[in-house]
């Protein structure tokens, strides 16, 4: 109202600005002897611009006086009214933006973020997914494979071979043990190696009867072999692994697929969402806005209802003293030629103490602490004399100006606080 933050282009120096108001402004009773029954009270405010100063009064009062008036009341309760009934409006948009939001939620629960993960950061890890899915299958087809070999005897002279050559390495782990705390002449030890050693010609014959042609007998062994029913049994786990992996695949191929697809239309999905975001949070933002000054208007209207019982009225117009309050000038003069003097005698002194002189040969012996051993006389001149005569003629002429430049200032400045009206 006063225009007095016009000037202030910052937070602090507002809060400065509101600082140094409340420390000069001062409302008190009208006369020394008012009391609180009285109700008569005077507000002042010093400042070093007068208009300024009856500016920042007459706010002050206007504000006072207008809070005591009832129409403020009646705007309180128009305003209220009407922040009700935009509650309402912005409620019922709060409320279908919030059903458009779910209803786009429900129909694209494919592409809504899963642990922070966008579509493109989902879609990787699928296509990660598929490829170790796919390895896995090859690996169990290659083994499926491998077992279908052996099953149909590409690999069954092996299986014989197998089966001797764990009973060979069964006796020999055998041997390893009665070595541990026999000798070789041991009849234990002597019996293993010669089990190790028939079946090693075992093994042999074996293998030269199969290069003869003894089929047959490879096929008995591979039916009464129990090694060859476990590779049966092994066989068909492996047709079930890979059945099952093949089906993984698949579905992995299918989910990666569907959404390669939606991603080609993620781009105007995200848009429609961000849009129904904004519009949600446009609706949200207003109407919380109103809702806080619905109850900024509640206070407002508490205070106005406690404060009501007041009646302000305006006795005195403000106005501008005639005369300064501050400083006293009748004062501050003796004291600033008080201080000017003693300003020079203390610069006189300091001047001293920094270069002192010596008057006689006694203190200049006693200060040096050296012998001294003689003095020259210093003799004036007439012309000399008259200088000096001089001087202090001018010195003492420029100490009357002083005072007499005083006494004319104080006469002046108290003829014409006399004459102000």
């Amino acid at each position: 109202m006063a225009d007095m933050d016009l000037e202030s282009d910052s937070k602090e120096a507002r809060d400065g600005l509101v600082d140094s108001l409340i420390k000069r402004i001062e409302i008190k009773g009208a006369t020394p002897q008012a009391t609180i029954k009285d109700n008569l009270y005077t507000i002042t405010y010093r400042d070093t611009d007068p208009e300024k100063a009856k500016r920042v009064v007459q706010s002050l009062v206007s504000i006072f006086v207008e809070s005591s008036l009832g129409d403020s009341r009646k705007d309180t309760d128009s305003a209220r009214k009407f922040i009700d009934e935009q509650i309402k409006i912005y409620e019922k948009k709060l409320e279908t933006a919030e059903d458009r939001l779910k209803d786009f939620r429900l129909r694209n629960l494919e592409i809504q973020p899963e642990d922070g993960k966008s579509m493109s950061t989902r879609l990787n890890e699928m296509g990660l997914e598929l490829n170790k899915a796919k390895l896995d299958l090859r690996e169990a087809e290659n083994s499926r494979d491998a077992m279908k070999r052996q099953v149909q005897g590409e690999d069954a002279n092996g299986l014989v071979v197998t089966e001797i050559d764990t009973r060979i390495d069964a006796q020999k782990r055998n041997l390893d043990t009665l070595l541990q705390h026999y000798t070789e002449l041991h009849p234990d030890v002597i019996g293993a190696r010669r089990v190790i050693k028939e079946l090693e010609e075992q093994k042999r014959e074996e293998a030269a009867a199969r290069k003869k042609g003894g089929a047959p007998s490879v096929s008995l062994a591979m039916n009464s072999n129990p090694a060859y029913s476990q590779l049966k049994v092994s066989l068909a786990s492996a047709e079930a692994n890979v059945a099952s992996l093949r089906a993984r695949v698949e579905s992995y191929e299918g989910r990666y697929q569907h959404f390669k697809e939606l991603m080609k239309v993620a781009p105007q999905l995200e848009a429609e969402f961000a849009q129904l975001n904004r519009d949600y949070d446009v609706n949200k933002k207003n109407y919380e806005a109103l809702v806080a000054r619905r109850e900024s208007a509640d206070i407002s209207g508490s205070l106005d209802a406690v404060a009501g019982v007041a009646d302000f009225r305006l006795v005195d117009p403000p106005r501008v003293t005639p005369r300064p309050v501050a400083p006293n000038r009748q004062l501050l003069l003796p004291l600033a030629l008080v201080f000017s003097i003693g300003a020079g005698l203390a610069a006189s002194f300091l001047a001293s103490r920094l270069r002192p002189v010596f008057f006689d040969s006694r203190s200049l012996r006693s200060a040096t602490g050296l012998p001294l051993l003689g003095s020259v006389s210093l003799f004036e001149s007439e012309t000399a004399r008259v200088q000096e005569r001089a001087e202090l003629k001018r010195f003492a002429a420029a100490s009357g100006g002083l005072l007499v430049a005083y006494v004319a200032g104080s006469a002046v400045l108290w003829a014409m606080s006399q004459t102000v009206v």
